[in-house]
């Protein structure tokens, strides 16, 4: 841990400085996206809590909401200071409030790339193997402000199967299950026919791949992949950005940019946890790697 704090701290003053408004913070507040269960998530993000609170030298909470929305808004609010958005997520908060906040980070896959998949997925047993076998049959999407569990599928599957998302359209009802989490359990346990999640798509099936909610779900032992297969799968999508609040004293946002990035080399247990499975770390990201995000989510909210 010293040595992660020390490397952290060696790129800048120590924090507690005044913001833009002239005030020392006096705590810090990491959001943590839905996906998975509040504790499990709450779990995973305890080692970067305690080392931000060392290297902040202020009390750092984290904070698990029901809903992504809950993040989004914390965030848009000034009540959180930092998260990892999925990139709808961050599109939504860029859309109401431009300077909200910067995305300073994005989780790199062990080939290097930054991009991930939407992943459709039934039961095994189920005789269900592609889009075309879901005509008719119940369809579970994660969250609405999800990225791959709404926002990209909810596009690029229309355009396979020639019909809308909308209930008795083509699939013969399509609810929101509300979270990755739920959407695994959900089809595992045959209460969808077939639902989507992310997943950086790399590695063997039978693990979850390398990282996303599918690995997560393995690693908790809710699911065993052998029980499922997968039936859609989209376009690269660009992994969504560690954000900071823009209106944090500079000294503050470049310290936790520095804990995070060196996260991967100090402590590849806390990063396994904080990046939903295998990585190469956090890699530095600007605003432009989801100017074709932040369009989809305007063209859908038209």
């Amino acid at each position: 841990m010293k040595k992660l704090i020390a490397a952290a701290l060696a790129t800048t003053a120590l924090a507690g400085t005044a913001n833009a408004e002239g005030h020392a913070i006096e705590e810090f507040r990491i959001g943590i996206l839905g996906g998975e269960n509040a504790q499990d998530r709450l779990n995973s993000y305890e080692c970067l809590r305690a080392y931000t609170e060392e290297a902040l030298g202020v009390e750092t909470k984290l904070f698990a909401p029901a809903d992504y929305n809950g993040v989004i808004q914390g965030l848009l609010g000034g009540t959180l200071d930092m998260a990892w958005l999925g990139a709808s997520s961050y599109a939504a908060i860029y859309i109401q409030d431009e300077t909200a906040v910067d995305p300073v980070l994005v989780k790199i896959n062990l080939d290097g790339s930054y991009g991930y998949h939407s992943i459709g997925f039934a039961r095994a047993d189920s005789g269900i193997t592609s889009l075309e076998d879901m005509q008719g049959k119940v369809f579970g999407f994660g969250d609405p402000n999800s990225t791959s569990g709404y926002l990209i599928p909810s596009i690029e599957i229309p355009q396979t199967t020639g019909a809308s998302m909308e209930s008795g359209d083509y699939f013969g009802e399509v609810k929101f299950t509300g979270g990755h989490e739920q959407t695994i359990v959900a089809v595992n346990n045959g209460d969808v026919d077939g639902g989507v999640t992310w997943a950086d798509g790399q590695g063997e099936w039978e693990d979850g791949f390398n990282s996303g909610a599918l690995r997560k779900a393995v690693d908790a032992g809710l699911v065993d992949m052998n029980d499922l297969v997968e039936i859609w799968r989209s376009a690269p999508i660009p992994e969504g950005p560690i954000v900071l609040r823009r209106a944090l004293p500079d000294d503050v946002k470049a310290t936790m940019t520095a804990l995070v990035d060196g996260l991967y080399d100090a402590d590849p247990d806390c990063n396994y946890g904080v990046a939903a499975g295998e990585s190469l770390g956090f890699d530095p990201i600007t605003h432009d790697a989801y100017v074709s995000i932040v369009a989809a989510r305007r063209a859908k909210s038209n």
